[in-house]
């Protein structure tokens, strides 16, 4: 998951918003509607509680082929292969990659980057020492090749306010379940976790709340909500994230992505990757902010954004990795944002630690389809107290409050890095810091 800056739009001091456009005209989508329907009705319980397997997906195929037959024939909305689906091993697996590929049905470049991924997933799992490791592997592994590919044959589009989807088939614990056996738990940790409490109990009173963070991978919203889930599931579950268009875009990360809130953006760093283009991302991303603006309206409202415009990187020199600086511009568009929506608002520094599980490339790539590098390893999360914008808008003012967050990041990261790196556990905690494992 890659979130980015927010673009830089005009201001006008007789507007209620901070861009010169009507928020009440009618707009288009950044694409067209959505596939949603992927499989046959299941019970709203089945999807939301079912620990997922490959098995329980190929269930659901059925269903919906029996479904079909019962009521007297027709086609399936989707057509749905059981080539990873069924399958009982890895040599099944792999052979139905390129299965796949001899039948014209998947581009040998992905299907080059799924045999990767799974390569990588399974070797990070072993890590683990999990007895169970080969069957979550080959389960988890299977429903991900099998949403990989139905994406490859009918590509899903995102609006600009993309709401997760839980249901026929709930993405979001998809997600979950395939993340959560790379975080090492016994060595993670969350800082200030009672912050938590009180931004839930601001998001009850109507308030919006927004989260300044580094951003480490595209794992960061599982990342995230895991560390979580067990003690603050509405913020697990209801957190909106910015994000970039490549998470959008690359078949290997779609799937995840599909499973997660999102206002839709397109990154600083890749807006004139194609020059051609670049108009047609300002457009979309004033489009994907007026969505924002409008959500923020309405109040209760949790946002995740990293002001940096992308995910940190390791010192060229150093090898060390630290929180990438913060663009003053994108966190003074989202104050505005929160200011002009009507109802109060809060801004917190939040730190994120958990690059080890999937890093990045070195360098920023201009081409989709990353290489996954993956690994099993302790992550860290951890929220300081919100910090007030001065009703002062100088450039120097905005400089100075852009660098207050990062500051703020940066010392939460340390701490964590202390204590998962530095191997200090809980002990690395400080006066400001106070770090726990809520899931104990």
């Amino acid at each position: 998951m890659s979130a980015l800056s927010l673009p830089s739009l005009s201001c006008t001091s007789s507007s209620t918003y901070p861009f010169s456009i009507s928020l009440n005209s009618s707009f288009s989508s950044i694409i067209p509607f959505q596939r949603v329907k992927l499989f046959g009705s299941t019970s709203k319980a089945t999807t939301r509680s079912f620990f997922l397997t490959a098995k329980a997906m190929a269930e659901l195929v059925k269903d919906k082929e029996s479904g079909v037959a019962a009521a007297g024939g027709g086609e399936m909305d989707i057509e749905h292969s059981r080539t990873f689906l069924e399958a009982r091993s890895e040599e099944e697996l792999l052979s139905g990659i390129k299965k796949e590929v001899e039948a014209g049905r998947l581009p040998p470049n992905v299907a080059a980057g799924m045999e990767e991924f799974y390569r990588n997933y399974k070797n990070a799992i072993f890590q683990s020492g999990d007895p169970a490791a080969a069957e979550t592997v080959l389960s988890n592994m299977a429903v991900a090749l099998d949403l990989m590919l139905l994406d490859v044959k009918d590509p899903f589009v995102f609006q600009p306010y993309h709401k997760a989807l839980r249901e026929p088939f709930d993405y979001y614990m998809f997600g979950q379940n395939y993340i959560r056996p790379l975080i090492d738990f016994r060595n993670s940790y969350v800082g200030n976790h009672s912050l938590f409490y009180e931004i839930e109990e601001k998001l009850k009173q109507g308030h919006n709340v927004v989260l300044f963070s580094n951003h480490q991978t595209e794992a960061d919203p599982a990342v995230i909500a895991l560390l979580l889930e067990k003690t603050n599931p509405h913020i697990a579950e209801n957190l909106i994230y910015v994000a970039g268009d490549r998470v959008i875009t690359d078949p290997l990360c779609k799937p995840f992505s599909m499973g997660r809130n999102l206002i839709c953006v397109y990154s600083k760093k890749h807006m004139f990757d194609v020059p051609e283009l670049a108009d047609m991302k300002r457009k979309a991303n004033i489009r994907s902010l007026k969505e924002m603006a409008l959500l923020l309206r309405t109040g209760s409202k949790l946002v995740w954004i990293a002001p940096s415009g992308g995910r940190d990187r390791p010192d060229p020199v150093t090898g060390e990795w630290n929180p990438a600086p913060f663009d003053s511009s994108s966190v003074d568009n989202m104050r505005r944002l929160i200011e002009s929506s009507g109802a109060p608002g809060h801004m917190y520094p939040l730190a994120l630690l958990c690059y080890d599980i999937m890093p990045p490339p070195s360098k920023v790539e201009k081409e989709i389809g990353e290489r996954r590098i993956i690994s099993f390893h302790g992550a860290g999360l951890s929220v300081a107290p919100e910090i007030a914008a001065n009703c002062e808008k100088s450039e120097e003012v905005k400089d100075v409050y852009t660098q207050a967050l990062y500051k703020s990041v940066t010392e939460q990261y340390n701490v964590l890095k202390s204590a998962i790196h530095g191997k200090q556990g809980l002990e690395a905690s400080t006066a400001g810091i106070a770090l726990s494992q809520p899931w104990n």
